[in-house]
Order: C-alpha cells, then sequence, then structure tokens
C-alpha cells in the first residue's frame, strides 16, 4: 500500500537543511587556499595550520573546555540536591516558589544575568576572570540540571524507596543505592545540556569575563569584528565535530542504560511472579 505524502516531512527536511547549510558552508571554505569566502582557490590544510599554530587560541580553546566540565559537574551536584530538595517538599507552596524561581533563571534574558553578575561582582570588589566566568555558568546551569532531574524523580517508583526503609537502609543508603541510581539519566542529560551551554555562551561570559582572560564565543566575535578570518572557520568545524561527538556520546550512553534498565525489569517480573 502506497503510504501518503506528508507536508509534514518536507517541512521538517526544510529546518535541517536551513539550519545545517550555513554551518556545512562554512566547514568547506575552512579547505578553502584562498583568504577570504568568497570564490573557491582549491583544497589547502592551511587554516588548519595556523589554527594550531596560534597558541592564544589553543590556550583559550583549554579554558573554554575547562570552565565548561567544571561548570557542569559543579552545576550536576548542586542541581541535583537541588531537585532532591524540591520534590521532597511537602509544603506545595514552597515548592512552587523554588519551581518559579527555577524556571525566572531559564527563561530570564542571558544580557539580564550577565548584567546582574557584572554589578554584584563589582559591588563585592570580586575580580573579574577564571574564577568570576566559573561563578556564573555554574548559576546559569544549575537551572538546566534541575528540570533534567525532577521528571525523573516524579516518575521514580516510590515503592523502591519503602522498600529500601523496610530493609533498614539508611538516608544515604537510599541516595546512593535507590535514588541516585533511578535519576542517573536525568543527571547525565542535566551534565551534558550544562555542558553545552556553558561552550555556547556568550552573552554572560561576555560581561564577566576580564583582561587577559576569554573563551571562545568572546574571542570569535572579538575577531570577526576585525574581518572574517578562515582560520575561525576551522575552529567552527573543530567545534562542530566536538559537538557531533558529544551528541553520539549521550546517544550511546543514554541508549545502553535503557537496555540495562529493560533486561532488570525482564529479570526481576519472572522473580516476582511466584511469590
Amino acid at each position: 500500500m502506497k503510504k501518503a505524502f506528508k507536508w509534514s516531512n518536507l517541512y521538517l527536511w526544510f529546518v535541517f537543511i536551513l539550519l545545517y547549510l550555513p554551518i556545512f558552508f562554512l566547514i568547506i571554505y575552512s579547505f578553502n587556499a584562498g583568504d577570504v569566502m568568497q570564490g573557491w582557490d582549491g583544497f589547502s590544510l592551511k587554516h588548519y595550520a595556523e589554527l594550531f599554530a596560534d597558541t592564544r587560541i589553543i590556550e583559550i580553546v583549554v579554558n573554554t573546555f575547562l570552565i565548561a566540565l567544571l561548570s557542569s559537574l559543579l552545576a550536576s551536584i548542586l542541581g541535583t540536591a537541588g531537585a532532591l530538595y524540591i520534590y521532597d517538599q511537602r509544603n506545595q507552596l514552597i515548592k512552587n516558589i523554588f519551581l518559579s524561581l527555577n524556571n525566572i533563571l531559564l527563561v530570564s534574558p542571558d544580557v539580564i544575568i550577565g548584567a546582574s553578575f557584572l554589578i554584584l561582582f563589582t559591588v563585592v570588589g570580586f575580580s573579574l576572570g577564571f574564577a568570576s566566568v566559573l561563578l556564573s555558568h555554574i548559576a546559569f546551569s544549575i537551572p538546566i540540571v534541575v528540570l533534567m532531574v525532577l521528571p525523573r524523580l516524579q516518575e521514580m517508583n516510590q515503592s523502591l524507596v519503602a522498600a529500601a526503609k523496610d530493609l533498614g537502609a539508611n538516608n544515604w543508603q537510599m541516595l546512593s543505592r535507590v535514588i541516585l541510581p533511578v535519576i542517573s539519566p536525568g543527571i547525565l542529560a542535566g551534565f551534558f545540556m550544562a555542558f553545552t551551554y556553558s561552550l555556547d555562551d556568550f552573552a554572560v561570559t561576555f560581561f564577566v569575563t576580564g583582561n587577559g582572560f576569554s573563551t571562545l564565543s568572546v574571542e570569535i566575535y572579538s575577531r570577526a569584528r576585525q574581518g572574517v578570518s578562515l582560520e575561525i572557520n576551522a575552529l567552527s568545524a573543530m567545534m562542530f565535530i566536538v559537538s557531533l561527538v558529544l551528541v553520539l556520546l549521550y546517544y550511546v550512553i543514554s541508549t545502553r542504560s535503557s537496555k540495562n534498565k529493560k533486561r532488570g525489569t525482564r529479570l526481576v517480573t519472572p522473580a516476582t511472579e511466584g511469590l
């Protein structure tokens, strides 16, 4: 039987082409032998050689990934703790207040958040640099982790916690052996989301970065104002590959976790049928 044509599929392909065509155009011209994105002068890797010879950009790449890794790790810990606290609240009013405060940070413009941090650091006399950028990234990443972890907590089977209590488990044992394994996919999703947001952030970082310290987004913006260099194309191509690898890594981990969960369910079900 012939399938009916779906306009939604055509629209989806149009959106993907619209989003990815400029990226592929940028990557293709990173191999251009010329120095501008006008006309093809032949295949060359000279812009990649210039990129790896640029010690400043290499240092900025290391700083950017270090900020993203540290901020996402700390935000995952703090965000998970915050999600557990919100979930454990019995007072619905207090729970709604915390959820509202969390959602406000998610929908607030980055410019407002960046300006607020700049004012805060200036008032308390905190010097701008690595520490200010790290603290800012942790702050705007925590709500993302909370948003990823809370649904997992709400989907958790409460009988697991009750069974752990009946078997004499203390609070730490319940947390480490029951709750955290159940919500680990949410924590992992929050970590990767926070890592991606940190790598991509420009507005907040632009406000709180100081002299002598920069991240990739701020550096690319500064260089683009002086004229687009194909070295930036090469850097963007490398970042696109890194992002693709991270997405594939998250997909593999989440798929394996889902398969292990289903396997565990199949093993538990026959064992409980005879009870």
